[in-house]
């Protein structure tokens, strides 16, 4: 031992028994708390209390292991001090213990720091882990401890992390940062900080454990239910109120649902059950609190009753009114849409069975601003054919055509008609009149007779020629051309007389064709009022006429 070590032995124990021996001690202990260390074996630790003097020299501080073993001050020693720094280069489990420093001061005064010690193998270092990180930040700081931090700093080391003993790359600052963590970032972070010491290098290391909580969101509570302040009920029958409340991102305990009955708590009343239930949903982290209310039986005190939905929260109360309404019987419904649909069915009876006389009535009343725009000079072209028909029936098609007709379409309602052998021009080529004749027609009225269309069949095979034509032969081919095939105008068919067993089938394809799409309206002859323009077989002729007659007849004979 040199002779500064034994003069500062010399002096301490003087000191002490001078202290032991008074009441004022000399020497004042400053590390009233004392700082442990947990270390890691093969390690090296450089350490250097927090209120000591900067850059003492050996001859002012003095370290010692366990109050009686001197630390030597040779670099070479692997326990040993430099000043105010007790230095530990490979650290042993034998090295644990408590140390402490002698400070002696130029004016007398004396200090006393203490330290403890404790070297563990790898295997155990999980027990003796710094703070752990803990909080529901988006972002993670995990810091460096200080006995690792500091000196790293003052030696000029080099900081690397691991994660769970796997290097992190690219990260040598003494604090770690964790931009945006989850719950996949945690684990064991241990800061190892790399330092040089009289041309050696070691290692010094500190771990700490991160742990990510749920973030929480406190938001204003809002009832999700009931979002009406009625329901309906049956008297009788239960019934189950809902009562929801969401409550952000939080705690399920610092959320809840419940129900009062008239301002008391559904437990204090007869008749009803509560049952509630909070959770948070995936992945959205929302709390949801549900109180569920049953009515056994709903009774007429219900209906007079308030029923209130609380939401609790950490810092809110929210609340929401709900009465029970007594729900409509569904006869006085059904009752009503069996009329509305009876009323429905009789206006499209009526409006079906005088359709063509509401036609009529507002042809009258809203007439069209312009008519005959298209040229032509007749409303209709009468055919009828007069071959193979007995007297009577030709009398009959007589008449009709030339006095019943006329005197009705055209004296009382102001249409102009052409009719075959009343109309025709004498000494005029038949061929060429007919075609006229149908190019200025609105309308081709066939009048069918019991043997009409009897002699066409032969006229399709060989056509009719102006020398062989008979009434009514060539018009028909010429009609039934405008009506099929150039569709230039519509055809009204009036059927005189019975059709007999055989129907319309003798007919050509052609008028069958027509007859299927428009059935013939019958001539109702000899019954009372048939001749009469307003009867119902000239309200039916008229529908097919045109609207507005080729000469406009008075208003007066159309009303």
């Amino acid at each position: 031992m040199d002779t500064s070590r034994l003069l500062f032995l010399i002096f301490m124990v003087i000191t002490t028994s001078e202290y032991s021996g008074t009441a004022e001690p000399k020497c004042q202990v400053l590390t009233i708390m004392k700082p442990s260390y947990t270390l890691l074996e093969g390690e090296a630790f450089y350490y250097e209390p927090d209120d000591v003097g900067s850059d003492l020299s050996n001859e002012n501080i003095a370290w010692y292991k366990n109050e009686t073993e001197n630390i030597p001050t040779d670099n070479n020693e692997t326990v040993h001090y430099h000043g105010e720094a007790l230095v530990f280069l490979n650290l042993l489990p034998e090295n644990s213990g408590n140390y402490t420093a002698w400070e002696k001061e130029p004016s007398g005064k004396c200090y006393i720091y203490n330290v403890e010690v404790n070297v563990v193998k790898s295997s155990h270092m999980k027990n003796f882990l710094s703070g752990a990180i803990a909080n529901s930040h988006t972002d993670k700081m995990i810091p460096c401890p200080d006995y690792v931090k500091k000196p790293c700093k003052k030696l000029n080391g080099k900081f690397t992390w691991n994660k769970d003993n796997k290097t992190l790359q690219g990260h040598h600052e003494d604090d770690l940062r964790i931009r945006n963590a989850s719950k996949g970032d945690e684990g064991i972070y241990t800061c190892i900080c790399t330092w040089t010491y009289y041309g050696k290098e070691y290692n010094s290391s500190a771990s700490r454990e991160l742990k990510c909580e749920e973030k929480f969101v406190y938001r204003d509570l809002v009832i999700i239910a009931p979002n009406n302040k009625e329901q309906l009920a049956d008297k009788g029958v239960g019934i189950k109120l809902n009562c929801s409340v969401f409550c952000g991102t939080t705690k399920i305990s610092d959320c809840s649902a419940s129900w009062m009955v008239d301002g008391i708590s559904f437990n204090q009343n007869n008749g009803y059950n509560q049952t509630t239930k909070t959770v948070t949903e995936n992945p959205s982290r929302k709390t949801i609190s549900t109180a569920i209310l049953t009515i056994e039986k709903v009774s007429a005190k219900d209906f007079k009753t308030e029923f209130k939905c609380i939401g609790n929260g950490k810092f809110q109360e929210v609340s929401a009114t709900l009465t029970l309404r007594r729900r409509e019987s569904i006869i006085p419904l059904v009752i009503g849409a069996v009329c509305v649909l009876f009323f429905v069915v009789l206006v499209a009876m009526l409006v079906k069975r005088f359709a063509i006389d509401l036609t009529l009535f507002f042809r009258s009343y809203f007439p069209l601003s312009s008519y005959n725009k298209d040229g032509r000079v007749y409303d209709a072209y009468v055919v009828y054919h007069m071959q193979s028909m007995d007297k009577a029936t030709e009398e009959a098609l007589c008449q009709f055509v030339t006095e019943i007709l006329p005197s009705v379409l055209e004296e009382k309602c102001g249409y102009r008609l052409f009719i075959h052998g009343r109309d025709d021009i004498p000494g005029e080529d038949r061929l060429e009149l007919v075609e006229e004749r149908m190019k200025q027609s609105r309308r081709l009225m066939v009048i069918l007779t019991p043997g009409s269309g009897s002699e066409l069949q032969s006229t399709d095979q060989h056509p009719a020629s102006p020398q062989n034509s008979v009434i009514g032969g060539f018009d028909w081919q010429v009609g039934l051309h405008h009506v099929l095939f150039q569709r230039e105008m519509s055809v009204i068919l009036v059927q005189l007389g019975d059709t007999g067993p055989q129907g319309y089938t003798h007919l050509p394809a052609g008028l069958q064709h027509l007859i299927l799409k428009s059935a013939p309206i019958k001539w109702p002859e000899g019954t009372r009022g048939a001749a009469a323009w307003n009867s119902r077989f000239w309200k039916r002729v008229r529908y097919l006429m045109p609207a507005i007659p080729a000469i406009k007849c008075p208003q007066s004979a159309i009303i």
